[in-house]
């Protein structure tokens, strides 16, 4: 298989998946090197294909948007308040699209983190833990935004009066 095959291949099995592929797997899928998995990436990231590296590995992100609403809300908490953060939006059918900072020095890092439901949310807070990494929100301390998803907007304005109860909204919007 040639390289452009391979990139086609690539694009082919990311639409097939539906949870995120990591380049060591996408690399013994293809029986190639992941550092020739991470190129490809690289160049067709360079001609617009909207594939995103999340912590657990590579997306086809189709924003499946249609019909969908965000908002952006921001909150403040501590490390041992994730889960109930996460559990607030997914319980109540959002899902977080990212996590956004604003830092004093480097401005404005948004980390893509796709927390669809309770198991995501789960591996995200092990992830970091098993890696003794820290959230974004260490940066300032505590406080960063998150892009949400719902159906509808009594959906996202449900998910808002989940974090309000648990203290931990701040405002919507950036």
């Amino acid at each position: 298989m040639n390289a452009e095959e391979r990139r086609k291949r690539i694009l082919d099995i990311l639409k097939e998946e539906h949870a995120p592929l990591s380049g060591t797997e996408l690399a013994k899928r293809l029986k190639v090197s992941r550092q020739v998995v991470v190129q490809d990436i690289a160049l067709l990231r360079a001609v617009n294909k909207n594939i995103l590296s999340t912590n657990k590995g590579y997306l086809l992100f189709d924003d499946g948007s249609a019909g969908k609403v965000r908002r952006s809300v921001c909150v403040c908490h501590k490390d041992e308040d994730i889960l109930d953060e996460f559990y607030a939006i997914v319980d109540c059918g959002g899902r977080v699209l990212d996590v956004v900072v604003e830092h004093e020095i480097y401005g404005q890092i948004t980390v893509d983190l796709i927390i669809n439901n309770r198991q995501d949310a789960i591996a995200y807070v092990e992830k970091t833990r098993d890696k003794n990494t820290k959230p974004l929100n260490i940066l300032t301390d505590g406080v960063h935004y998150h892009t949400i998803e719902a159906e509808n907007e009594e959906t996202l304005d449900k998910i808002e009066e989940k974090l309000k109860h648990l203290g931990i909204w701040l405002r919507s919007g950036k």
